[in-house]
Parts: structure tokens; C-alpha cells; sequence
């Protein structure tokens, strides 16, 4: 159930303080499942498919033509800025200039702007700080297919490269960039990347740069996240990138599990103080992906991820794993919590993965209350996952694994290759 690969025996990886592994029953894998789905009482379950395959989402009860609560000092609707959510008509310029006005009401605590019931299609667009964004139960903002429209931006300073492709990269559908008090929220509305155009396009090799996310944030605090579904993102779904105060609850993040290639759920990269509870992820590749920067990039930014807690979590990755840390981790990885999560049809349970040229260091990680169903493999450790952006990294910088916890790990149907 528990693997560690490496190509060299020279990394420095200490003991676990404790592992275990303790198979149980059907009976107490389900009441595993029951506790850990709890405050789903609050909740329904209604069925939706993805791509043809069958899966589950959270929607709030809620009463037809229910005002939409004001959040802000002050509240916007979209259609007051020319938006029209037909599904057809564009609606980049109505979130700007929506945007816009927000950002004049940020000495009064604010503005909040309400995504009513419909199909908004839209380029990609900036938030502000200050800034609620509402999506009601019915609303979709959908993502425009051609690439020609989504703004290219500089490489990751801790990466060098685009992670596809060296030089640019796309931006994210939905961006915010050195703001501060953003809350991205609603009663289940959708933010949907339309990604099927894009892993076509990257699968043809016929994209000329890395694909963006769905939603990122870039140096950023104090950023909220709840009561959402975000889907079919091009590339990772949820990327706060060298951010602090990060709460992500009760989201739900889709993408079809084969043919989605990249598409994380969620990807804290160099972040401090996040938690992220009570989601829902089915994707095409890492349910979670703690990252810090690649290789002599992520070592020169030198920006950790640390002090991140990941609880109360129910994950699907079947090409991949449920909760992994790294492979890019150069500015190092500490004081991770992974506690009373379900993964379930995975190819992995909880990863580490790193390589010589990453340095770095994951320290003090502490996996508690785990179940893994019908999981592949259930906790690997794996120091040769050789990605590297260039040829330029340095074959002596080993990354040091060290203080891993494995505490009450639930397995059925768990098998090692």
C-alpha cells in the first residue's frame, strides 16, 4: 500500500514517526464515509454528468426567485453593465466595466457583483480588491473557446518557464492579481472553463503556449472561496500562486477523469496559511497539488508553501492522486495537515513527489484519518519524477524529505502493481 521509488540512494528522507495502516470493514469504511460527508445534512444530493460520466454535486436548498444576499456595502447586478446571459453574446466588457465601478467603492468596505441565473459567456477578466463576486443558483460563466482571446503572460517567476512550453503562458479565466479581500462565492452558480477545446488543441500539440488556469490568484491575501462549482478548467482549476490567508469550503471541482489532461482541483503554489474543507473533486489529474516553484527557479524565488490545512474532503483522480505535494516543490513544502478525507477510484491515495535537481524540502506532514477505496496505490513516495524546465538545473540539489506522519490510514481494495 506504501511505495518509495527513487533513481539515486542519495536523498536525505528520514524515517516516518509513525505509520499506519489499518484495513477495516465495510462497515467501518462506511461509517467513515458517513462522518466524513456530515455536513452534507445541510445539502443534496443531485445528480449531474460530466463528459458521460456519472457523478454527484452539492446545491444549497433554496426557494425559487430568492433575493440574492448583499455581502458589500453595495451590489451590482451584471445585466446593469450590458450583460446578457444568452450563452452567445460576449460579456467581457460588461465584467470590466462592472469591475470598474467596484474598485471606486473600495474605501467604503466594497462591492458585490451578482451573476444572475443564466449562460454568461466571457474572455478572460480581472477582479479587484474589495470584491464580491455572487453567482446565483442557475448562473454559469462560461469560458470563451478561442485561445486568441485569453491575455498571455510572463512565465511563473519560480517556474522560468511556462510549464508546457518555454516563454508565456496563458492567463486564468478569472484573475486577480495583487489585490486583497476577495470572495468568490454564491448558492452553487458554475464557473465553467469549456476546457474539452483546449485538451483537444494541447493533445494535437497545436497550442504554442501553456494553457491557463480556470481561476488564479497571483500575490494576493485574504481570498475567500465557497459555495461554488468550478469545471472543465483548460489546465489546473484553482491556482493561488504566492499567496497568504487562503479559504477555500464547500467547492465543488469537475473535469471528466480521462482525456482532461492537467486539470488539478486545487493547486496552493508557495502559499501561506490556506485551508481548504468540505469539497467535492472528481478531475483529470491531482485532486490537491501543493507546489513551490521548479527546480533552480523555485530554489531562487525561494518561497515556500507552509501552513496549510486540507480537511473533511472527498476526492476522485483516477489518473492520478488524491492529495500530492509537489513534484514542484523547490522552495520547499512544511506544516501540511491532511485529515478526515475520502479518496475513492484513484490511482494514487497521498503522494510526494520530487527529484534530484528540485532541492527544496517537505517536512512535518501529517496524514490523519485517511480512507482510501478502490485506490491503486496508497501512499507513495517517489524522488525520481524527472520534469525538469531546462537542462541548466543542478543534479546535487536533493530535496529533503523528513517528519511524515501516517496516523489511522483506512484502506479497501487498495493494491500495490
Amino acid at each position: 500500500m506504501m511505495e518509495i521509488s527513487s533513481s539515486s540512494g542519495r536523498f536525505q528522507c528520514q524515517q516516518p514517526r509513525r505509520s499506519v495502516l489499518t484495513v477495516v470493514s465495510a462497515h467501518k469504511t462506511l461509517f467513515t464515509l458517513l462522518w466524513i460527508l456530515g455536513f452534507s445534512s445541510l445539502f443534496f444530493w443531485q445528480g449531474n454528468s460530466v463528459e458521460g460520466i456519472q457523478i454527484f454535486l452539492w446545491s444549497a436548498r433554496r426557494s425559487p426567485g430568492t433575493p440574492l444576499p448583499t455581502l458589500r456595502p453595495v451590489a451590482f447586478n451584471l445585466t446593469a453593465f450590458g450583460g446578457v446571459g444568452d450563452g452567445v453574446t460576449m460579456n467581457t466588457e460588461a465584467f470590466n466595466r462592472a469591475v470598474a465601478a467596484i474598485s471606486k467603492f473600495q474605501k467604503m468596505g466594497g462591492a458585490q457583483l451578482n451573476v444572475q441565473p443564466g449562460r454568461w459567456l466571457t474572455a478572460p477578466f480581472n477582479l479587484t480588491s474589495h470584491m464580491t463576486l455572487f453567482l446565483a443558483e442557475g448562473a454559469v460563466i462560461l469560458g470563451a473557446e478561442d485561445e486568441n482571446l485569453w491575455p498571455l503572460m510572463p512565465p511563473l517567476p519560480s517556474y522560468g518557464y511556462g510549464r508546457e512550453h518555454k516563454g508565456p503562458r496563458y492567463g486564468s479565466l478569472i484573475h486577480g492579481q495583487n489585490i486583497v479581500d476577495v470572495v468568490i462565492t454564491g448558492h452553487n452558480g458554475t464557473i465553467d472553463g469549456q476546457g474539452k477545446s483546449w485538451w483537444t488543441k494541447f493533445q494535437k500539440k497545436s497550442l504554442n503556449y501553456t494553457r491557463g488556469p480556470l481561476v488564479q490568484f497571483m500575490w494576493s491575501k485574504n481570498i475567500k472561496i465557497s459555495n461554488i462549482t468550478l469545471q472543465n478548467s483548460p489546465f489546473w482549476t484553482l491556482h493561488p500562486y504566492d499567496c497568504k490567508n487562503i479559504y477555500i469550503s464547500n467547492v465543488t471541482i469537475l473535469a471528466p477523469i480521462f482525456e482532461a489532461p492537467n486539470t488539478d482541483g486545487i493547486d496552493p503554489d508557495s502559499c501561506e496559511n490556506v485551508v481548504i474543507e468540505n469539497c467535492y473533486i472528481s478531475v483529470g489529474d491531482d485532486g490537491i497539488a501543493i507546489k513551490s516553484g521548479w527546480d533552480q527557479y523555485g530554489i531562487k524565488y525561494g518561497k515556500p508553501s507552509t501552513n496549510i490545512v486540507i480537511r473533511d474532503l472527498v476526492i476522485r483522480s483516477l489518473v492520478s492522486a488524491g492529495v500530492s505535494i509537489g513534484s514542484e516543490m523547490s522552495g520547499g513544502v512544511s506544516n501540511i495537515t491532511v485529515e478526515n478525507t475520502y479518496i475513492w477510484d484513484s490511482r494514487r491515495g497521498v503522494r510526494i513527489k520530487t527529484a534530484p535537481g528540485r532541492g527544496g524540502y517537505v517536512t512535518n506532514i501529517t496524514y490523519h484519518n485517511i480512507t482510501l477505496v478502490n485506490v491503486r496505490v496508497g501512499m507513495v513516495i517517489k524522488t525520481d519524477y524527472n520534469e525538469h524546465p531546462d537542462s541548466d538545473f543542478d543534479p546535487e540539489a536533493l530535496p529533503v524529505i523528513a517528519n511524515i506522519t501516517y496516523d489511522g490510514i483506512h484502506g479497501e481494495r487498495v493494491r500495490v502493481p
